[in-house]
């Protein structure tokens, strides 16, 4: 489809989504009307910049139905991310959206060479984590044979994985880097499976980590984006050509800003990204700020598609790291530090190991808490360790430090200490 005709998709989608949402959403129509915009003024695409963005802060005020712009009885699921302080983003879908995601999920597939032929063994975790789920109905309405493996349990995944021919593998980068050293471990060749591509998001790779785990599993190895609020992944996917990720234009309209003005910067500019929802009917979000920055490209693609296409995430705007593919924010460690008597002097300590992300927290002791006993150390230690699994959602490993023992720069800790390597 030329770029014409995907602006006009956008600008009439764009004029009836904004209607809709002002219409169904109080807290949308005060953000509108507080700018002094009502749905009139957005003509299309070249009005999108009239609208108030939507933040992650707006998620968590507006928690749980105060974005929902449906009867509660038109909903058939949600998914949810972990919440930066107890509150969880909750996103809802209507059987609607549930099969746009789905299709956006089948595209991916079928840019890395699926079809109705293919065995796809999804990998990804089930549950209120939307990986498993995209993939999972993508994977069907391509008519693939569909594994629902979830994550977890790797001699049982090389076993479905070898015994039924799987062609396709759907998992976190760092959970194929892992079944590619396992087979290894077990002697199993590249050349003994039957897997073709992998389609790996939720975490940000490296070049050099594609490669690796193209050779250790013989396959292509293709990257996909998508976040919660939007839909889940799906939003953009790579294809043969594996230069960056195609966003599905028609479903969703991407910009990239200036992450301090919030000016809206040219095509090749780089920023933050920003998306605006054009067909979800429970959870529609108008200019949502992502925090990833990136560059978007309109350069042909060899694969003929038109849809403009996104770099790998190149950083945040904000504090938030990708662990294991689990969205972490430091406020989170210091709600659970505060709510277990702590004060909140911490260091995060995040490396990359074999291809897994190791997850420390260092936790200084008060000066009347501080003690040589090492029992009772151990059993403070595993009390945080299970509290921050309960908020986080993943398992760091707690260390309760020595009063003033956290290097100071300037006066403040040096809250987060990042050692992978995450882009080339």
């Amino acid at each position: 489809m030329s770029a014409e005709n995907i602006k006009k998709i956008q600008n009439e989608k764009l004029v009836k989504q904004v209607r809709y949402v002002y219409d169904n959403v109080e807290y949308y129509r005060r953000l509108m009307d507080e700018k002094g915009v009502k749905p009139d003024d957005i003509k299309g695409t070249e009005d999108l910049h009239k609208l108030p963005f939507v933040k992650k802060d707006d998620l968590r005020e507006a928690y749980p139905y105060g974005l929902l712009a449906t009867d509660i009885k038109n909903c058939v699921r949600i998914h949810s991310t972990s919440g930066t302080t107890g509150k969880r983003v909750v996103a809802f879908y209507t059987q609607n959206d549930v099969d746009m995601w789905e299709e956006c999920c089948a595209r991916a597939i079928v840019a890395a060479g699926g079809d109705k032929h293919d065995v796809c063994q999804v990998s990804y975790g089930y549950g209120l984590f939307t990986g498993g789920a995209g993939l999972h109905g993508g994977s069907h309405r391509v008519g693939c044979l569909t594994l629902p493996m979830s994550s977890g349990n790797t001699d049982r995944q090389i076993q479905f994985m070898m015994d039924l021919n799987a062609t396709l593998l759907c998992c976190t980068p760092s959970y194929a880097a892992y079944i590619g050293e396992t087979l290894k471990e077990k002697g199993i060749k590249p050349e003994d499976n039957k897997l073709k591509a992998g389609i790996f998001g939720a975490e940000p790779w490296t070049e050099e980590m594609r490669r690796n785990i193209e050779n250790s599993l013989g396959i292509k190895a293709y990257d996909i984006y998508g976040l919660t609020e939007i839909s889940g992944p799906g939003v953009a996917f790579e294809c043969e050509e594996q230069s960056g990720m195609h966003i599905n234009e028609d479903h969703f309209i991407a910009e990239i800003i200036n992450p301090d003005t919030g000016e809206v910067l040219p095509l090749g500019s780089k920023g933050e990204l920003v998306f605006t929802s054009l067909d979800k009917e429970a959870f529609p979000l108008l200019r949502y700020r992502t925090r990833d920055i990136c560059i978007l490209s309109r350069e042909k693609c060899s694969c003929g598609r038109t849809f403009v296409k996104m770099t790998k995430p190149m950083g945040r705007s904000d504090d938030m790291m990708i662990i294991r593919g689990v969205n972490v924010f430091p406020s989170q460690i210091e709600t659970v530090l505060l709510n277990c008597g702590y004060a909140p002097n911490y260091q995060i300590i995040v490396d990359r190991v074999n291809n897994t992300d190791t997850f420390d927290v260092h936790v200084e002791m008060r000066e009347e808490d501080f003690s040589d006993i090492p029992n009772g150390i151990t059993q403070r230690e595993k009390q945080l360790q299970s509290a921050m699994k309960t908020m986080l959602g993943i398992n760091p490993r707690v260390r309760l430090v020595a009063p003033k023992s956290i290097a100071r720069s300037e006066g403040k800790a040096v809250r987060v200490i990042d050692k992978r390597k995450l882009i080339d």
